[in-house]
């Protein structure tokens, strides 16, 4: 017994090694300094946006004396307003006078934010159309998967680690939202699923580009792939929320951004992507990212391409995973800004220069509206904006693979950065203030978020099956069938054949219930709806299995491994702290998956018991 209890120990603490897990604090943000707040006010010094409490009644703003003008439908719910003022000086009394309001949260000028220089103009033509149409005649269309013809343009994809990291995982049941210029249905994301989003330019659904850069950034998360036409995105299996907050001329306001962060937390996004930004703080969206961090929402944004050591807002905020750009030699970009808030660095181009020698443009290569809107092409663009999505795909595929906390999210991302070629340095430690941790690594994320913690939840479930054997004095003795029955269940109980890539099984085997095992099945078989629903992380599918099928004594061993199987993978969630359980407050969420865990070890226990 007390063998097997100290095997069951080293097994369990085997499992954790594996994940090698270590948090990392969000970057810093310093208060803003006093000239960004003045040039703040300078910008807009007419305009204020207020946002009220939300318990304030209709009366109690009329009493106020002041036009509040709705931001969008959203201000009813979030009293957020844009208050007009004759004056600066009108302006500034207000505000003074706002800010000592006990019904009011927060009050800033009426900042607003744009696309960044460089990144939207495109400098090159955009590819042929017939090069990158559909088209199955040998040497257009590849022979390898993926099998888009413009995918040997996409240079950026290659240095994230792709192809290879989709054997591991391509996004599915992920929900990423693009706060941009709209999203288009363009003929290579005609398979790519679309979720209702919200156009906070005109206060409607209606969620079309009008621009092209939503397009594109969209594209680079989740483009249609092997589709036999274009080119490819990163999760592409995810599913895209267009939120319009930008005009046909690339300019919108933080307000309109502030609710669409909101939006999409209230709606199920998983990722947000935020390519734009501007020099100049504004308290609605801090908070409105915030709010999306505590609903387990990952937040991701460019860095901004000023060239200069200043990360831009709203990617220089805590809880803001803040992503420079590099080139195809892996240096960082001239345009990419840089500052100790940089997280992390990726593909964002440089149209300038052919350093691969192919003939064309380094930019980032995707399928978008051309400018006017009315035809579409393969175009290239470059910017921290195109490198700000390759993050947020990386981020998919990581919460595809059912690392869904934000900050587990970015201990993945960060743990797994690789050094880039110019700088000798070892992976998952921070380089500089240009690259972060490094280069987005979408192979090694996804290893360490599925196979490393496939490995945990493995040991931890065979930690828990010895201990249940070592406790039970009278148990069911069952033959060689019934420990193949038992060893199998625990198995797929708790982390599936997650080695099946390594041994070079077909993609479809490795992104099935075999190869992700019960808990990572979930997003799988019920999408969207299956990323943290706390009744798939819990006790109730052994629980549910137990009770219909214990009678059947031939069954009882599977029954038994697959309980132990599914108390290691939540025992392994509650420790590493890497699941958001939907509906569970934060603060009991490593509560409600422990004691899950031990519901379903226990079960698994009485099930040995004769």
């Amino acid at each position: 017994m007390r063998a097997r209890t100290a095997t069951a120990i080293l097994l369990g603490l085997a499992g954790m090694t594996a994940w090698s897990w270590r948090g990392v604090a969000p970057h810093s943000s310093d208060l803003p300094p006093a000239d960004e707040l003045l040039a703040a006010a300078q910008t807009s010094p007419n305009t204020l946006i207020v946002d009220f409490r939300d318990d304030i009644t209709d009366q109690a703003l009329a009493a106020r004396g002041y036009v509040d003008e709705p931001i969008s439908r959203f201000s009813a719910t979030d009293r957020m307003y844009r208050i007009r003022f004759r004056t600066p000086q009108e302006a500034e009394d207000a505000a003074s006078k706002l800010r000592a309001d006990p019904m009011v949260e927060s009050v800033d000028y009426d900042a607003s934010v744009s696309l960044f220089p460089e990144d939207w103009t495109p400098t090159a033509p955009p590819v042929d159309a017939p090069e990158c149409a559909r088209d199955n005649s040998p040497g257009v269309t590849g022979t390898g998967f993926p099998n888009d013809p413009c995918f040997r343009y996409q240079w950026h994809l290659r240095q994230i680690g792709l192809p290879a990291a989709w054997k591991l995982g391509q996004g599915r049941g992920v929900v990423v939202a693009v706060i941009d210029t709209g999203v288009s249905r363009v003929p290579d994301l005609q398979d790519t699923r679309l979720v209702p989003g919200f156009n906070f330019v005109a206060d409607n659904d209606k969620t079309d580009d009008d621009h092209g850069h939503g397009t594109h950034v969209a594209g680079t998360i989740a483009q249609t792939t092997n589709n036999a036409r274009g080119v490819a995105g990163i999760a592409f299996r995810a599913a895209i929320m267009p939120l319009k907050v930008l005009s046909s001329q690339g300019s919108g306001s933080m307000a309109a951004i502030a609710q669409a962060i909101r939006f999409a937390a209230d709606h199920d996004a998983n990722v947000i992507n935020l390519s734009l930004g501007g020099p100049f703080p504004v308290t609605p969206v801090r908070r409105a990212i915030e709010y999306a961090y505590r609903k387990g929402v990952v937040v991701v944004a460019a860095a901004g391409n000023d060239g200069r050591g200043r990360v831009s807002y709203p990617a220089r905020y805590p809880d803001v995973i803040a992503v420079a750009a590099t080139q195809w030699d892996e240096t960082t970009t001239f345009y990419s800004n840089w500052g100790k808030q940089i997280d992390i660095a990726a593909p964002g181009g440089n149209m300038r220069v052919d350093q691969n020698g192919d003939g064309k443009p380094d930019g980032i290569l995707q399928n978008t509206i051309l400018p006017g809107g009315a035809r579409t092409g393969y175009l290239w663009f470059m910017g921290t904006s195109m490198a700000a999505p390759h993050v947020a795909g990386i981020a998919a595929l990581v919460v595809g693979a059912g690392v869904t906390r934000p900050d587990a999210v970015q201990v993945v991302l960060v743990d797994t950065a690789r050094k880039p070629k110019p700088v000798s340095s070892t992976r998952g430690r921070r380089i500089d203030d240009h690259y972060g941790a490094g280069i987005a690594d979408a192979g090694a994320a996804l290893r360490k978020a599925r196979s490393a913690r496939g490995a945990a939840s493995l040991g931890l479930g065979a930690a828990l099956s010895l201990l249940g054997l070592a406790g039970a004095r009278r148990r069911e003795r069952f033959g060689g069938a019934g420990v193949w029955a038992f060893a199998g269940a625990l198995v797929l109980g708790s982390s599936g054949l997650f080695f099946l890539p390594s041994l070079g099984a077909p993609e479809w085997l490795c992104n099935s219930p075999i190869g992700t095992g019960a808990l990572g099945s979930a997003a799988l078989l019920l999408g969207p709806a299956g990323q943290g629903n706390p009744l798939l992380w819990s006790a109730l599918l052994p629980v549910s299995a137990v009770a219909l099928l214990y009678g059947a004594r031939s069954l009882r061993p599977a029954l038994a491994g697959l309980a132990f199987g599914v108390a290691g993978g939540l025992l392994f969630a509650a420790c590493a702290y890497t699941a958001d359980v939907r509906l569970v407050p934060d603060v009991l969420d490593r509560a409600w998956l422990a004691a899950n865990a031990l519901l379903a070890a226990g079960l698994g226990a009485l099930v040995l018991r004769k």
